[in-house]
């Protein structure tokens, strides 16, 4: 007798389950070409949109910092430079990323190395309901109470004791690109840490094992294990994070200030690409509302080429030390 007929009758093929994987392989298909066409309808509106911005503008739309909208329905008659946004968007990332990112990681690895039993399982409930809370929550408790009682005396005690320097000199005020940046950190902390610290659990166990049998403490194995392991996931995590911070609205609106300008003074108002777009979207002409969809497609380029470079970083690491790349 064959194999074949050997089978049980519940586990042998048929016409209608080979039916149903086709139906189901086309539906992943659908799914999955959605997304592009989704994605690629945005891109071609919104360009659609705001090209008679860039067709005046040129490159003098990334480098002047401008801003005096125009009035008109058929004509672009306005000033748009969107230097100044570009640059708060830029630093207030990056100081959140500067922030976030090791104290996200020493997280991850105290969760996954070091802390046992009920405070381990407290510490990752806590960190993940962090990343649920909602950006408008985080931002309205940074106004009333995170900005004016911890950072602000921070940003005094840096400009007293470094005040020479350019990033800390005076003015000091509540309403700044560091604080900004600070409140950022806060949000995309839980995010980065999750990622890391899945990526972390990840790391054979021989290999922590076979360290800790030559004499290696918690922190070598850490060090020479455990992070060389997890570094192109940390980086993946990294961009991930800097994606929601580059786009973060409403939680930077309300503590960064509402000014356009660039300078070296991080303790001064600024302001972001996406915070302009929500404060001016409202009350923005015809013209206007083409000027901020231009700078929604500026935005958008600059998260494509921030996420093209990061994964081929991690490309270039998995190929050298033979991780597997994101």
């Amino acid at each position: 007798m064959s194999a074949t007929t050997n089978r049980p009758s519940s586990i042998q093929g048929t016409t209608r389950g080979r039916g149903a994987d086709a139906a189901f392989r086309w539906i992943v298909l659908f799914a999955g070409s959605l997304v592009l066409l989704i994605l690629a309808v945005m891109i071609a509106s919104t360009t659609y949109e705001s090209w008679p911005i860039f067709a005046k503008e040129g490159l003098g739309f990334f480098t002047s910092d401008t801003w005096r909208p125009g009035s008109s329905r058929t004509e672009v008659t306005g000033d748009y430079g969107a230097l100044a946004f570009l640059f708060g968007t830029v630093v207030t990332s990056l100081i959140a990323i500067v922030v976030a990112v090791p104290l996200s990681v020493g997280i991850a690895l105290f969760l996954t190395q070091i802390a046992r039993g009920r405070a381990r399982t407290l510490l990752t409930y806590t960190v993940d309901l962090l990343a649920m809370i909602p950006s408008v929550v985080i931002g309205l408790w940074a106004v009333a109470f995170f900005v004016p009682n911890v950072i602000y005396p921070v940003m005094q005690a840096v400009n007293v004791i470094a005040g020479a320097i350019p990033l800390f000199a005076e003015p000091v005020t509540v309403r700044s690109i560091f604080a900004a940046g600070l409140v950022l950190a806060l949000m995309i902390l839980p995010i980065i840490t999750a990622i890391v610290r899945e990526v972390i659990a990840t790391t054979p166990p021989d290999e922590r094992y076979a360290a800790y049998g030559v004499g290696c403490t918690d922190w070598e194995v850490m060090r020479h294990v455990i992070l060389p392991r997890a570094r192109a996931g940390i980086i993946g995590a990294t961009m991930l994070g800097l994606g929601r911070a580059l786009g973060e609205t409403i939680a930077v609106l309300l503590v960064i200030g509402g000014s356009a300008r660039i300078g070296w003074g991080l303790f001064q108002p600024g302001q972001t690409i996406a915070g302009q777009i929500a404060s001016g979207f409202a009350e923005a002409s015809p013209e206007g509302i083409n000027g901020l969809i231009a700078l929604g497609v500026a935005l958008f380029a600059i998260t494509i080429l921030i996420n093209m470079g990061a994964r081929f970083v991690i490309w270039r690491m998995g190929a050298i030390s033979g991780d597997a790349a994101l």
